[in-house]
């Protein structure tokens, strides 16, 4: 059987899942891991800190996304899954799943993150992301990523996996909130009271201002392109067509 044929086969429901969990599971592996890494070799230079932060996790999506992307779609992230559910890319009763394993994914990749830099397996955050200002960042952050998904993978899809990269390693910079635009990114860095971590009573505003962003982007390009849910098939990354093969 030829490559092309064995990606057209269906991916079960399971191996979606665990794909998202795993990759979900590195992704903060290597946000929290690199915030550890940078902040004590930075010398108390945040700038630096930041810097190797950034660097780090626009590497890592880059390679997860080309990696799981042709399992799972590489969503990593339950504002894209549910954005992705409503053009009709994943089936709704589907999307609980997604959802569930992004989020235990999320909190597994932090614990492996401590665990390796000697931190406690989970510590509240203290660092404080309060405020309107932090709150339209992650509006304007994750408005974006979903701009990017929609534009992309329209016509290149092949392409998306580098422009999430390149848009999240800007983003690091140009949102005050270093541009966390993800849910259950959010969720597992409210468990890290190290360098990428967010107090807890600051995670409710981010979580809403995502879930708008991701919506407000999905409906903008949902009227640019009225045909999106046709000419964007298998968003984030193309993949084997579902179907509940063993």
């Amino acid at each position: 059987m030829s490559s092309a044929e064995q990606s057209d086969l269906p991916v079960s429901l399971p191996r979606r899942l665990a794909a998202e969990g795993v990759g979900t599971a590195l992704l903060l592996a290597a946000v929290v891991g690199s915030g550890i890494m940078g902040d004590r070799l930075a010398g108390g230079n945040v700038a630096i800190a930041l810097l190797a932060n950034t660097i780090a996790t626009g590497a890592a999506l880059v390679a997860l996304i080309l990696t799981f992307g042709p399992i799972s779609g590489a969503h990593f992230n339950p504002a894209v899954t549910l954005a992705v559910a409503s053009q009709g890319k994943v089936p709704w009763r589907e999307v609980p799943g997604y959802i569930l394993v992004q989020v235990a994914g999320a909190f597994a990749g932090t614990a492996s993150a401590h665990l390796m830099f000697g931190e406690p397996l989970f510590s509240l955050s203290t660092q404080a992301r309060a405020g309107l200002p932090q709150a339209f960042s992650e509006f304007v952050a994750t408005f974006g990523l979903l701009a990017i998904i929609w534009g992309c993978s329209r016509h290149r899809s092949s392409a998306v996996p580098f422009a999430v990269g390149s848009y999240i390693t800007a983003a690091y910079w140009f949102t005050a909130s270093t541009s966390f635009a993800n849910p259950a990114v959010t969720l597992a860095r409210a468990v890290t009271n190290t360098f990428s971590g967010i107090r807890p009573s600051d995670a409710p505003a981010f979580l809403i201002a995502q879930l708008l962003g991701a919506a407000a982007a999905t409906a903008l390009f949902r009227w640019l392109i009225p045909t999106l849910p046709t000419e964007a098939p298998k968003v984030v990354v193309p993949h084997g067509d579902t179907g509940d093969s063993p």
